[in-house]
């Protein structure tokens, strides 16, 4: 049991097998957590009693179609809700214990995970370094002389650690990739809105995203399928309609050598150019960037008025207990009080300036593949110099959401002194899902481990298959097949492979069919209606599996052309007519899952 891996593929096999139970795996979990040598990783933990009754409950209601997570183990950033327990956001003086949880917490929570604590941040997620909480300063997880990086520092080393097996963290500087560069892990930084801010205390309530930290890209991106999700109550949320990348051949753009600024250090450097010889082994042709408008982005994220919107977020705090704040946090924000409305324009016309910029080198390239950091500082070189050290952490993360991308920050290699070196791809918003796929084929060519098992293997079972892969057939799924449903077996015995969340152009309606078990929906095109879209998966086969899926389909389903909403159209689920005549409409739900929870 000590030696089990705590990703989510080995542990679904090890309940599959009967090997373990999500009782066993919440002892173990309470056990590495207390045996773990950095007490500043937690700031709140869910007491034992109630972690194993949580354990039990799952036992007893066995995993269901609606519980893709049954019995994995999560940990929380303490900015993001949870019912009963205080939010800190790493200032004492500031908690409070929301009545709800966020969110993203419900999705997880309904969707069988266990939660085990609230973990240490940069207080108000201001900074990337993991040294600015009166909880103490987590530790790398390969030399407890260096930063873990910030302001998700708890999160990431909770993951690397193996302590749980992923975790959420907010980004909005960088504060989900820097952790995880320094720790071996990856963090996973989805499109702005995907998932839902609510319940998360603001750093830029306008930028900020929840992110994700976890062992493998596959990991993450099946944490982000189940968080994501339209919120109407989120300002921010916005419905993501998937944006597909070259992947067979794609080009890759790189710095310039007059761009490359590792502050000195000749290992990361290297490891940075290793880096892309990899990407160009796996398709990518690279391609050398004008990276200034990125970086003339990014200094606007501390050089400009973005720093009054992280005012805003806790200006009536601030005004009445200033002296409870850490004094870095408080010195970068109390800084805003001079900024006027003039400049927030101003910075407005820079930022435009820059993304029009920009803009002329994407036309040139697919991704981009940026060092996470270039450097790593020990705690006390921070301690000493507290703001430049930062600043610098940030040279190749701060644009990304001000630019409005994606990234998944991935493992790329140790230096010779043991600590980890790692990279980012970015792409534009909306690429979440092919993003992924070539993130995974890199960090599994990297051969890097996972955290602090530098020598483990990513599971077969949690790759992510590049969707232009010819010998393969997208199908597009919207019932009883969908990730964690009462059919899915039958797509992953196929050797089946997630690829994307997606939805129907509007004209789709949702029927359930009647005399069916187990029950499914029939999926309906009406031209010329209009309605939410059905939100489903899109999955791959190889061609033989493929077949063998089709031949297995019972009428009145069949497969047919799907139209989805940016256009794309796919095989899928689709019923006849008449099926329908006395079936019960569910289109208003918007797709089968939300439809299964509305019946529990």
């Amino acid at each position: 049991m000590n030696n089990i891996s705590f990703d989510i593929a080995s542990l679904r096999e090890a309940y599959r097998s009967g090997g373990l139970s999500p009782a066993d795996v919440a002892s173990e979990a309470l056990r590495r957590i207390q045996a773990y040598g950095d007490p500043a990783v937690w700031i709140t933990r869910v007491p034992a009693r109630d972690v194993l009754a949580r354990a039990r409950v799952l036992m007893a209601q066995r995993q269901s179609e609606t519980q893709p997570l049954w019995g994995i183990p999560f940990a929380v950033k303490d900015n993001i809700d949870v019912a009963g327990l205080p939010t800190t956001a790493g200032c004492p003086a500031f908690a409070y214990r929301p009545a709800r949880n966020a969110r993203s917490i419900e999705r997880l929570i309904a969707a069988g995970a266990i939660f085990l604590g609230k973990t240490n941040l940069d207080q108000f997620a201001t900074g990337l370094v993991g040294t600015r909480s009166p909880y103490g300063a987590p530790r790398c997880v390969f030399d407890s002389r260096y930063v873990s990086g910030g302001s998700s520092s708890g999160s990431a080393i909770a993951v690397a650690a193996g302590l749980v097996s992923f975790s959420l963290g907010t980004d909005t500087a960088g504060s989900g990739r820097v952790p995880a560069a320094y720790n071996n892990i990856v963090g996973l930084k989805p499109t702005r809105g995907v998932i839902s801010t609510n319940g998360v205390v603001p750093a830029c309530r306008s930028l900020d995203c929840v992110s994700i930290f976890a062992n493998a890209v596959g990991d993450a991106a099946e944490i982000l399928r189940v968080a994501e999700g339209f919120d109407a109550d989120d300002i921010y949320s916005r419905h993501s309609v998937p944006r597909t990348l070259p992947q067979a051949k794609f080009r890759f753009g790189i710095l310039a050598w007059e761009d490359r600024e590792f502050f000195g250090d000749a290992e990361n450097a290297g490891l940075y150019e290793n880096a892309i010889s990899r990407l160009t082994s796996l398709g990518g042709d690279a391609v050398e960037i004008d990276y200034a408008p990125f970086r003339a982005a990014g200094d606007l994220l501390y050089q400009g008025p973005w720093t009054a919107e992280r005012r805003a977020a806790i200006k009536d705090f601030m005004a009445r207990h200033e002296d409870a704040m850490d004094p870095t946090v408080r010195s970068i924000i109390a800084g805003a009080r001079t900024l006027t409305a003039v400049e927030a324009f101003e910075g407005q016309y820079r930022l435009a300036a820059a993304r029009r910029a920009a803009d002329a080198e994407w036309t040139r390239v697919d991704i981009l593949l940026l060092p996470t950091v270039p450097i790593q500082d020990s705690v006390d070189e921070v301690n000493a110099d507290p703001i430049a050290r930062n600043a610098r952490l940030g040279r190749y993360t701060n644009f990304v959401n001000l630019l409005d991308c994606c990234a998944v920050a991935v493992p790329a290699g140790f230096r010779s002194d043991g600590l980890a070196f790692g990279v980012t791809l970015v792409a534009p918003a909306c690429s979440d899902g092919s993003l992924a796929g070539i993130a995974d084929s890199f960090h599994r060519a990297s051969d890097c481990g996972m955290g602090v098992a530098r020598g483990a293997h990513i599971p077969e079972a949690s790759r992510v298959v590049l969707a232009e892969d010819q010998s393969r057939i997208p199908v597009f799924v919207v019932g009883a097949h969908l990730s964690g449903m009462v059919l899915n077996h039958q797509l992953t015995e196929l050797g089946g492979v997630f690829y994307a969340a997606a939805r129907t152009a509007p004209d789709y309606r949702l029927y359930v069919l009647p005399r069916t078990w187990p029950a499914k929906p029939g999926l309906l095109r009406t031209p010329h209606d209009s309605g939410p879209g059905i939100v489903g998966e899109i999955w791959t086969l190889s061609a033989e599996a493929f077949g063998r899926f089709v031949a297995g389909i019972p009428s009145p389903l069949g497969l047919g052309k799907v139209m989805l909403e940016d256009g794309a159209s796919v095989s899928g689920f689709l019923c006849e007519a008449h099926a329908v005549e006395d079936a019960f409409e569910i289109t208003d739900f918007g797709g089968w899952r939300r439809y299964i929870e509305s019946q529990a």
